[in-house]
């Protein structure tokens, strides 16, 4: 499909220098925590189609780097969810969003109007996909 590749060579273009070594089951992962609302290992598990143990062995090298941690539920107590260090947004933001600054830099190289186009198509787009 068109979209694909205009999407792809836009990443490829426009994304950040990574400063982290970081698996991409790890960004998945990380990704996961910021985009959906109490996450457990279990539901990781599901989500990416790998068993409950290699879900938590996953957690736990990230727990370890400082970029996750757990909190259990104050309502039940036997519920541990996942959420993002400061750290760990950072991360994440480095390994699935774009360059700011390269983003800015290649909008400004476009109308006002053309940016605002480009605006409202992916908020279609992102809106659709949710």
């Amino acid at each position: 499909m068109e979209l694909n590749t205009y999407f792809t060579d836009i990443y490829y273009h426009l994304h950040p220098k990574h400063e982290q070594m970081i698996s991409h089951q790890s960004v998945r992962i990380l990704q996961i925590v910021q985009k959906e609302h109490s996450v457990t290992v279990r539901f990781l598990s599901e989500a990416l189609g790998i068993s409950h143990n290699t879900a938590s062995e996953h957690v736990k090298k990230l727990v370890n780097h400082g970029w996750i941690i757990k909190q259990r539920s104050e309502e039940d107590q036997r519920k541990v969810y996942l959420q993002l260090t400061e750290e760990g947004l950072q991360i994440v933001k480095q390994n699935t969003e774009l360059d700011e600054q390269k983003l800015q830099a290649t909008l400004n190289k476009l109308s006002e109007e053309d940016q605002q186009l480009i605006l409202q198509a992916f908020r279609l787009l992102s809106e659709a996909a949710k």
